[in-house]
């Protein structure tokens, strides 16, 4: 057995010794032509571009398919029994080996930690999926034991012999055999120092019985800290970790990583004046030392909390050099993992995610579990370079290949019988008929011989050309049209400006606008102003109309135009916009008669507006009046704050959605603008709605730049029609996004750009077959930025289950936390916003309890048991209750909160997880690259204040298109001047916009390599080449633009704290605090059930 390789248990020892090819690095697929029609002849030069992959036979020693447990000496069971830490007086004492580790880089604020080699006879264990809960064996002093799930029949694996272990001699009486325990699988500590969490000032008490001690509890924390003790039990005494622990080795799973996270939550509360426990960060911690406060400790080590960065970071350690294959149906990435994916049969997981990926059969085995049943579709979304290509094929006249029944496409999960004649629906089992110009003989294993060169039946996304039945009805190119508001209040806060030059380096600067589409221009107040642009004249001419309430477009020709044949007219005109309107006094701006022009401008071509709105429209069609309503904030009737005032949005909006018109608003607000009433167009355009509040063009002018450049020149189609079906015993029951719905089946959207994300739940209407997979398939048709009609398909194939287990082993909680936030936004149109919060709380209780009861019914009532796949839901639960959307608190205006729901039930997985929990990147030091000297991102810090170093510099990123830039007023003069040209915090620019470059100094190249990883959500730093050439680069990448913030300098530090979910802040509790309430909250449904 190779070194690092783990035995297997008896069940597969046949395959010892065997190479899995699944598990070798494959060769890139040959990328195939571009087009080519099925009924000719293939031609010569096509090969294949992977091998076929061999089937599942579904045994459990098999490989290829799925992941392999390696036999850590416990009993096995595909729920995963989770890992027993804390007292329990039924298991015998164990010794087993310790677990070698290695060292890996220090992350600023995290304890390091060191653990001891193997031993001679032991082998080491594989690097395992995050997603996939883990056993681990137990040492000494790390006593961590396992217990199968109960009435688990798969549970069947033979047990480890374990020796009986030596009585600590430091410790007199009946000694607990969990005394030594460390929490959530931290490596073991030394033989002379017990290694826990000391959640009690008064544990390891001498003589003290646990009687006495849970009495005591009682007493405190209302029987908060539930133990199985018995009586005449001496409690063992628990200490916290020393700090000069190393990390844990990369070939074992680290600390907070592997299997289910147990806690034991403390009895007490946490001090007032701890820092996890203050309702603003103190950015000069007192230090511990010498204070009076030295022997109080927290509840809970932070540092052995679930972490997202950990997580991360071991999921990215497992892709890094290893290709995701898709035919394995499980293990997916996570969405913030940077990976390369070979398409065999399933969607690249960026186009499709599924909430979990082994689907209960029954509709009451779901309701157990209470796990939400869903998947989020991003058809456009972007795929990395080495990615697998999405290719088109061409059927000619006739059409790609459907089911007769249920019409779905062509795809690998097709079964073709009768020698190739006929081929079986994989969603609605009919046979049909196979065309003559398809056929194709079979291989003795029943697949066609030319499967692996037909994209259509090896790949699971793919693209058909549509025939003339899928033709849309409109003609012309698309068009973009950029409307300003010039009202006195755009004038003062250099809003038009702003507008003027933004549009400029849209149309001008980096790729531009996608090929073909036409620009036109309206600016407007109380009145509607269009500009003639054709390329014939030398300057432009405006035209005015004051009759907004029959507004019409007063130009035939020339108001839509090529921008780089009309550049000379369009760009003079652009640079005298703010001179223009400099001494507008109007304060009044219409909105209604300027969507109604555009209308008539794009009927029946289609296209974009992007409207610039600074005030709330009060004159004219489509007025608002003021509503908000202080009194009512925080009651019943607030959500009637969240509805629109009145149709006119929505029938604008519905007559844009008939013509294939998108709209993009925006808004530019300093008081009350009725976000609820405007965002009506959007939402059912498919469009998107950007908020700058008490716009600044210093601090705000480069991220509303960036923001307008990027929305216009990503990847778009246009008058697109979805539609997901899946297999017979399912159902869709909701939409969730911008869209609209003239039926139960069909989503209309205008406008499908890159970002565009759609999330649907599934319902069961029968039972599933368990030995079957559970198939979907999601069809787009839309019209490509070049004109061409198209179809893309992507379809997946996910496994049945019967166990409860294997739905939380293979669950994915990136997408089920989307899910669950747009699920809170839909209710918030009959709930009050305390209903919804308690509502998210008791998803996230049921969720764990459901867990508890049916997957770990051995465990102790005073342990919190995480599973491995749902560790990270408290932490996200806890980042939604703080967001804006469901905050509570007077202070969050109406308008941002509605904005706040608007974005929930839009982003994207891969947006959500960035707003839920931002990435910090510190940049005040160089790490040292790789072994193969690739270098990546630096150690991400926890989203807690306290973990930030007062003499370091971090990078913050959220869900925006800026950077927070935070600087501790401690940092050196070398590394200021190394970074930014000044010797002192106080003389760093507060208003740059992007980190400068500083020649010769390796430290700022650095710094601006992770900025623009941090941005583009890569893991591998770009080369200096990159940001040089990125003026000419075809992929769009963002180009950070940065916000400062010096530690008690700025104001916009208050904004940079609300951030750092783990502390306490947003009239919320901090992570600590959250994750014991959650516990106890458990507990008390325990008891009640009971």
């Amino acid at each position: 057995m190779n070194p690092g390789q783990s035995s297997l248990d008896q069940n597969s020892q046949a395959f010892d010794g065997q190479q899995d090819k699944n598990s070798m690095p494959r060769p890139r697929p040959r990328p195939m032509q571009s087009n080519y029609r099925p009924g000719e002849q293939i031609p010569s030069n096509f090969h294949p571009a992977r091998p076929i992959p061999r089937p599942n036979p579904g045994t459990l020693g098999y490989q290829g398919q799925q992941n392999v447990r390696p036999n850590l000496g416990a009993a096995y069971s595909p729920t995963n029994p989770p890992q027993q830490i804390g007292f329990n007086a039924n298991r015998p004492p164990t010794v087993s080996s310790p677990i070698q580790g290695i060292s890996r880089p220090h992350t600023p604020g995290f304890p390091r930690t060191t653990t001891p080699k193997l031993h001679d006879n032991q082998s080491q264990q594989r690097p395992q999926n995050p997603n996939m809960p883990q056993s681990f064996p137990s040492n000494s002093q790390n006593f961590m034991q396992s217990q199968p799930i109960r009435g688990n029949p798969a549970s069947n694996f033979p047990p480890q012999v374990i020796p009986p272990r030596a009585r600590d001699s430091n410790f007199s009486g009946n000694m607990n055999p969990g005394a030594h325990l460390s929490q959530m699988g931290s490596p073991p500590p030394s033989n002379s120092q017990s290694f826990g969490m000391n959640f009690n000032q008064n544990n390891g008490i001498p003589g003290q019985t646990a009687s006495h001690y849970n009495d005591g509890l009682e007493n405190q924390m209302n029987n908060m800290n539930l133990m199985d003790h018995t009586a005449n039990k001496q409690r063992s005494r628990r200490v916290y970790a020393s700090e000069q622990v190393s990390s844990p080795p990369i070939n074992n799973p680290p600390s907070g990583m592997a299997g289910p996270q147990v806690f034991t939550p403390a009895a007490q509360p946490p001090l007032t004046n701890s820092m996890h426990n203050r309702n603003y960060p103190n950015p000069n911690p007192i230090s511990n030392s010498g204070t009076p406060y030295e022997t109080q400790k927290p509840r809970i080590d932070p540092n052995q909390m679930p972490s997202p960065v950990a997580v991360h970071a071991l999921n990215q350690e497992l892709f890094l050099n290893t290709e995701y294959i898709t035919s394995t149906k499980t293990g997916v990435p996570l969405v913030n993992t940077q990976f390369t994916c070979i398409d065999e049969g399933n969607s690249n997981p960026n186009f499709v995610r599924m909430s979990m990926y082994n689907i209960p059969n029954t509709d009451e085995l779901l309701k157990v579990s209470q796990l939400p049943l869903g998947l989020v579709v991003q058809p456009l979304a972007s795929i990395g370079p080495n990615d697998t290509p999405l290719q088109i094929v061409d059927f000619g006249d006739e059409g790609p290949i459907r089911c007769l029944r249920c019409k779905t496409y062509i795809n690998p999960y097709m079964v073709f019988i009768d020698g190739g004649k006929r081929f079986v629906c994989n969603l609605c089992k009919h046979e049909n008929d196979v065309p003559d110009d398809y056929f194709c003989n079979l291989d003795m294993a029943g697949r066609r011989l030319d499967w692996d060169l037909r994209p259509e039946l090896k790949c699971g996304s793919t693209e058909f050309v549509a025939t003339k039945e899928f033709m849309s009805s409109q003609s012309g190119p698309s068009s973009y049209i950029f409307a300003i508001d010039v009202t006195w209040t755009s004038v003062q806060s250099g809003l038009i400006r702003s507008c003027a030059n933004a549009i400029k380096e849209v149309l001008y600067t980096g790729v531009g606008l996608p090929l073909g589409v036409q620009f036109g221009l309206i600016t407007y107040d109380r009145n509607v102003h269009f500009y003639n642009l054709s390329s014939n004249l030398e300057q432009a001419q405006m035209l005015l109309v004051s009759d907004i309430k029959d507004v019409f477009v007063p130009l035939s020709n020339g108001f839509l135009v090529d921008p780089y044949e009309s550049r000379h007219v369009i760009e003079p005109l652009l640079d005298n916009l703010p001179q223009m309107f400099s001494n507008n006094r109007t304060a009044e701006p219409v909105l209604g008669p300027v969507l109604s022009s555009v209308h008539e401008a794009l009927k029946g071509k289609g296209g974009k507006v992007f409207a610039f709105q600074s005030t709330m429209p009060t004159y004219g069609p489509g007025s608002l009046k003021h509503r908000d309503d202080p009194k009512i904030h925080n009651t019943e009737k607030e959500k009637s704050l969240y509805l629109p005032q009145d149709s006119f949005y929505r029938d604008m909006g519905l007559k844009f959605v008939d013509e294939g018109i998108s709209a993009n608003i925006y808004l530019f607000p300093t008081t009350y603008i009725d976000v609820a009433s405007i965002s009506q167009i959007t939402d059912l355009t498919s469009g998107e709605l950007y908020m700058y509040q008490s716009y600044h063009v210093d601090r705000d002018g480069p991220r509303f730049t960036s923001d307008l450049k990027y929305d216009a020149t990503r990847n778009m189609g246009f008058n697109g029609v979805l539609r997901i079906r899946c297999s017979d015993g399912l159902r869709i029951a909701e939409y969730y996004g911008n869209m609209y719905m003239r039926n139960h089946v069909d989503v209309e959207l205008p406008i499908i750009t890159s970002d565009t994300s759609l999330a649907a739940t599934l319902k069961h209407d029968g039972k599933l077959n368990e030995n079957e997979d559970v198939y979907f398939q999601i069809a787009l048709l839309y019209t490509s930025g070049d004109g061409r009609r198209l179809i893309r398909i992507h379809n997946l194939a996910i496994p049945c289950t019967t166990l409860i287990g294997n739905m939380f082993k293979y669950a994915e909680i990136d997408t089920s936390v989307n899910l669950l936030a747009r699920m809170a936004v839909a209710e918030t149109k009959s709930l009050s916003l305390r209903n919804i919060r308690e509502n998210l709380q008791d998803q996230c209780v049921q969720i764990l309890s459901a867990y508890r009861k049916n997957c770990a019914k051995g465990s102790a009532q005073g342990q919190l048991i995480l599973p491995e796949a749902f560790k990270l839901l408290p932490i996200y639960i806890l980042s939604l209750l703080k967001s804006p959307a469901f905050r509570s608190g007077a202070n969050v205006q109406i308008d941002n909160r509605v904005f706040g729901m608007i974005l929930l039930n839009t982003i994207s997985v891969k947006q959500s997880m960035r707003y839920f929990y931002p990435k910090i990147a510190p940049i005040h030091e160089i790490y040292p690259p790789l072994e193969d000297n690739t270098q990546v991102m630096p150690p991400l810090v926890r989203a807690s204040y306290s973990l930030l170093d007062p003499q370091g510099i971090y990078l913050l990123q959220s869900n925006s298109s800026v950077l927070y830039l935070w600087i501790g007023r401690q940092v050196d003069s070398s590394i200021l001047n190394s970074l930014f040209g000044v010797p002192s915090v106080e003389q760093i620019n507060p208003i740059m916009s992007q980190l400068p470059e500083i020649e010769g100094s390796k430290l700022n190249l650095y710094a601006r390599r992770v900025s623009y990883a941090l941005m583009n959500g890569m893991y591998t730093l770009p080369t200096e080449s990159f940001i040089e050439d990125l003026s000419k680069d075809s992929n769009r990448v963002y180009e950070p633009m940065i916000l400062v913030v010096r530690q008690s300098i700025d104001s916009n530090e208050a904004a940079f704290a609300d951030l750092l979910v783990e502390d306490k802040n947003n009239d919320s509790m901090s992570y600590v605090d959250f994750l014991c309430h959650i516990h106890v909250l458990i507990q008390s449904s325990s008891r009640s059930k009971n």
